[in-house]
């Protein structure tokens, strides 16, 4: 009964069966982990869009939030536990901001109302993010049963139908979640 590391394959298809890239796919398993000390993430602001729209990362993680664009911002989250504020600024003119609890930080500008963005905070080292074709690919330990769920804003099934319980022995079987309801459309950056 040893246990090895492998890939899990998890494709996410909305309600029409066509792949939905940009979810956060993440594996829950029995004791939660916070991030090494020191590790550190991006979220920038280009042409007042915040990148990337989703972030995931582990709890304990750092996040740099320079403003690589040409007007200032004003950052801030109501998010609880995870809120902050980061005053009118251009370039990098404030500490990275840590995230200690898991859940999910949404993310404003309070010059543009527009600007949206998301952060997820998980409580282990294993996500990943669907690509184009709906696919992520996640490093998990064999072995183990562990529950992999996923997350986006655009997603409104029913969350108890976001997560999948793996057993030890199901590890390299592909992981599908088929979405039932039809998916919120993208957010479009220049929309109210």
């Amino acid at each position: 009964d040893a246990v090895h590391a492998g890939e899990m394959r998890v494709t996410v298809l909305d309600n029409e069966g066509r792949p939905v890239p940009g979810v956060a796919v993440y594996v829950e398993d029995a004791t939660p982990s916070s991030a090494p000390t020191g590790t550190s993430a991006i979220m920038d602001q280009v042409e007042q869009r915040f990148v990337p729209h989703l972030l995931v990362v582990q709890t304990g993680t750092v996040v740099e939030f320079p403003n690589s664009d040409v007007v200032a911002h004003h950052v801030y989250s109501f998010s609880h536990p995870n809120q902050f504020k980061l005053p009118i600024y251009k370039g990098h003119a404030h500490a990275p901001v840590s995230f200690d609890e898991n859940g999910v930080v949404v993310l404003g500008c309070n010059i543009h109302d527009h600007m949206l963005a998301y952060i997820l905070v998980v409580d282990t080292p294993v996500f990943a993010k669907t690509d184009d074709d709906g696919v992520a690919m996640l490093d998990v330990q064999h072995g183990e049963d562990a529950t992999v769920s996923i997350w986006s804003p655009r997603i409104r099934d029913d969350a108890d139908s976001l997560s999948v319980s793996i057993g030890a022995v199901d590890h390299d079987t592909p992981v599908e979640f088929s979405l039932v309801k039809p998916l919120r459309a993208p957010h479009d950056d220049h929309s109210k």
